[in-house]
């Protein structure tokens, strides 16, 4: 096996092994794949585009059972910073996010077992009774600790979850997709079957939602192209519809967890990106990660793959709690956009243009 092997394959269209992937984060010259990852991405998207969606991370409480060990932001319970945010902060939060032009929120919180179901659906009821704004919400792992602490299918509690306006589901949680791995940095979460399974009920009840991937911590090569593969199954059984709208491999940040090594670098950051352009050829939508990586990094990222800028996030407090204060607005990422030889489109979670917001020689593309 070489690098020319395999340009070919990707060239003829010819769907790559996890063996073939291996080989790309190991043995290929850093600009070789991101020229091949670019043209992937040419593929995807033949037109000069780069789209992003201006949101708002809200997290509705930072109390949680899981521990994960790689996690600067949660607090156990009873902690005198442990918190369940009250209904004005939550208004002021959404009134604010619209103000600035954004088309939803981000809704992701800790495993705390004082919440039931119940409280998931009345949060959602009462933010659609005053606000029209898109709900991306709840993780894999908060659905399954939900479907456990009510003993519902998981089904059920996704089922009552859409009924009370839940639009969408973000693919955090998803760490990387092997026990082993998993056993020694998040014990207490769902393990990596029942991560998909979760996903696999959600693209069932007609919704979509992102992946994502944390690496840099402690696994290795060959668990990257693990959770690559079974991403790739899973969008494989959507079939046509395609339930996961983008993926988001993003680098684990260290400062203030448990698990003590040096963060992952750019050249590893691009590798990673590139390859899982290359690799997850049924996902149409690459994001960068300008919230670990910085802007600089991330704009080099739209040479490696990446077609997505991803969120101004207006609020972001999880990687912030490791250190990691980078900060963007949208008029700073349409700038990078445009500095890198794109064209910025605002776009909604599904990745629709928002009214108004592409130029017109890029009108209908993204």
């Amino acid at each position: 096996m070489n690098f020319k092997t395999i340009c070919e394959k990707v060239k003829n269209g010819q769907r790559l092994s996890c063996k073939d992937g291996l080989f790309l984060l190991a043995h290929s010259d850093l600009l070789q794949l991101g020229e091949l990852a670019d043209h992937v991405r040419l593929r995807h998207h033949p037109q000069p585009v780069v789209t992003f969606v201006s949101d708002r991370n809200i997290n509705y409480t930072n109390a949680c059972v899981s521990g994960c060990r790689f996690c600067a932001f949660y607090r156990p319970l009873g902690h005198a910073e442990a918190y369940v945010i009250d209904r004005k902060t939550l208004c002021d939060k959404i009134e604010e996010t619209i103000k600035l032009g954004g088309t939803q929120i981000l809704l992701q919180g800790g495993m705390n077992p004082e919440l039931g179901l119940d409280w998931y659906t009345d949060l959602l009821l009462f933010i659609k009774s005053k606000f029209d704004i898109h709900i991306h919400g709840f993780s894999p792992p908060e659905i399954f600790f939900l479907a456990e602490k009510s003993g519902l299918p998981v089904s059920i509690v996704i089922k009552r979850l859409v009924e009370a306006g839940l639009g969408s589901v973000p693919g955090g949680g998803a760490e990387i997709l092997v026990d082993r791995v998993r056993g020694q940095i998040s014990p207490n979460k769902c393990n990596a079957g029942q991560w998909l399974n979760v996903m696999r009920a959600v693209h069932k009840a007609g919704l979509r939602s992102s992946a994502t991937m944390m690496f840099g911590h402690i696994e290795s090569d060959e668990d990257i192209m693990e959770h690559l593969d079974k991403i790739r199954y899973l969008q494989d059984e959507t079939d046509e519809t395609h339930g996961f709208t983008a993926f988001i491999p993003w680098s684990f940040q260290p400062a203030n967890t448990k698990i003590d090594v040096l963060p992952a670098g750019a050249v590893r950051y691009l590798k990673v990106l590139a390859a899982s352009r290359i690799f997850l050829d049924n996902i149409e939508n690459i994001q960068a990660s300008w919230v670990t990586q910085g802007d600089k990094i991330a704009q080099l990222a739209l040479a490696f793959g990446a077609n997505d800028f991803g969120s101004t996030m207006i609020e972001e407090n999880v990687v912030a709690a490791a250190g990691v204060t980078f900060r963007l607005n949208a008029a700073q990422i349409c700038r990078l956009i445009k500095d890198a030889g794109y064209s910025p489109v605002q776009r909604d979670c599904f990745y629709n243009p928002v009214s108004g917001s592409h130029p017109p020689e890029t009108k209908g593309a993204a």
